[in-house]
């Protein structure tokens, strides 16, 4: 178990409600922003004539630097205050919102792309920032409800359509950029500064990455590349994919990809609390199971077989509509927000003094499956010709992950096992 002597504390802090619920509003914000690409890329598509993989690369573009930046931002936070950092990445981020409307080139959306993905850290930004105001048991509960700020997504699925609407798709950068200005004042006056007391850590940065050694922690990581790494994916894909499967206009698919986002979302608080009472992993395991069987139907292609009969022939297809697949996906998204909350109470467990450089970390290579599994979703539908090839790869990645969690629990039961045997004195080692 990790211990750090400078941050070891017991109790909630004063004002720690006002410093959730701020830097909840904070995330919302930014991660609106980190999604902006999920409903303007359907006109930016329309606009160059992409391709599945043009398409994939480009909804990837912001959660690359977002990603990828989760790890050395989460480890500086080690040292420095999180709310000051997460004040400079709003600031960083609202120029290459506001530089949006002049881009016109497939690069250069790329390009703004990255820059715009800036906002993806303050995830892990507001991690440090909270998790150092409440006490250990109140950590899921805390977690999932900052977590919940990925509600900020809808914000998004609601506001650009109207823009789109009642006035060009360019407006939208700079609007976002005053809306984002307007969140980092509000953050920078209402949100409390942790008290001197809790410290930063005064280990070198080489202890904050050692745990990078425990094949945990590459677990965590494969679980939460699941649960949010493809609740991105499918944020960023549903809109074309209700477009292009089910032909619906653009208006019903930010509709149906919205109630995907939010119910998703709000449901973080919850997982956070049964994380609490009822264990990270159990909820995990749980989650696993029910996403399998949702996606086995989703991977299914339409399909149509014929029987010959005696008389006659008999066709028979095989299809999932609209209203089933919004169902299996509203299912998915409840448990994919259970799962992302309760895995990071189980890191917490294992690493509660290192939750910016550790969950950095975790949380960065969960945010891979935000870039790699939408270019993998374009690449399987271009090769296969199929629409349903992206639940195909989520069934895979969650195949790996079950996988991984199955020998990590039975290795785990072995061990204690084998401790009560030797406690039982059943066992000697001489």
């Amino acid at each position: 178990m990790d211990t750090n002597p400078n941050k070891v504390l017991d109790a909630t802090l004063p004002h720690a409600w006002r410093a959730l619920t701020l830097a909840t509003m904070a995330f919302g914000a930014n991660f609106s922003v980190w999604v902006l690409y999920a409903v303007l890329a359907i006109n930016i598509q329309q606009q160059l004539s992409l391709n599945g993989v043009e398409l994939g690369v480009l909804l990837s573009a912001p959660m690359l630097t977002g990603g990828l930046l989760r790890i050395p931002i989460g480890l500086i936070s080690e040292y420095y205050s999180a709310r000051t950092l997460w004040i400079m990445q709003m600031v960083l981020t609202i120029p290459s919102l506001a530089l949006l409307p002049f881009i016109e080139s497939y690069a250069g959306f790329l390009w703004m792309g990255l820059w715009i993905g800036i906002s993806g850290v303050s995830f892990t930004l507001g991690v440090r920032y909270v998790t150092d105001w409440f006490a250990s048991r109140k950590q899921g509960l805390a977690l999932g409800i900052f977590g919940a700020g990925n509600a900020g997504a809808a914000i998004s699925f609601i506001m650009i359509p109207l823009l789109v609407k009642y006035y060009d798709w360019q407006w939208t950068g700079p609007v976002y950029a005053v809306g984002l200005l307007l969140m980092l004042v509000i953050f920078a006056v209402g949100a409390p500064k942790v008290p001197s007391y809790v410290g930063f850590s005064t280990e070198p940065w080489r202890a904050h990455l050692a745990p990078l050694k425990e094949r945990r922690v590459w677990r965590f990581s494969l679980y939460y590349y699941f649960v949010f790494g493809s609740f991105l994916a499918l944020i960023l894909w549903l809109p074309s994919y209700y477009m292009q499967a089910y032909q619906l206009p653009f208006d019903q698919a930010m509709a149906f990809t919205l109630f995907f986002v939010t119910t998703s979302s709000m449901v973080r608080a919850l997982g956070g609390w049964m994380a609490d009472r009822y264990g990270g992993r159990l909820v995990n395991w749980a989650v696993f199971w029910v996403c399998l069987v949702c996606l086995f139907f989703l991977s299914y292609p339409p399909t149509t077989m014929t029987i010959h009969g005696i008389e006659r022939d008999v066709v028979l297809s095989i299809e999932v509509n609209v209203w089933l697949f919004t169902a299996l996906i509203f299912i998915i998204g409840i448990a994919q927000g259970l799962g992302r909350a309760s895995v990071l109470k189980v890191l917490h467990n294992y690493y509660p003094n290192r939750m910016g450089s550790v969950g950095g970390i975790v949380a960065a290579l969960g945010a891979v499956g935000g870039f790699t599994l939408p270019v993998a979703f374009g690449l399987v539908q271009d090769l296969l010709g199929i629409s349903s090839g992206a639940f195909m790869v989520l069934y895979a990645v969650l195949a790996m992950c079950m996988t991984a969690m199955f020998f990590a629990m039975r290795a785990e039961r072995y061990r204690k096992e084998l401790a009560q045997a030797r406690a039982d004195t059943f066992y000697d080692d001489n």
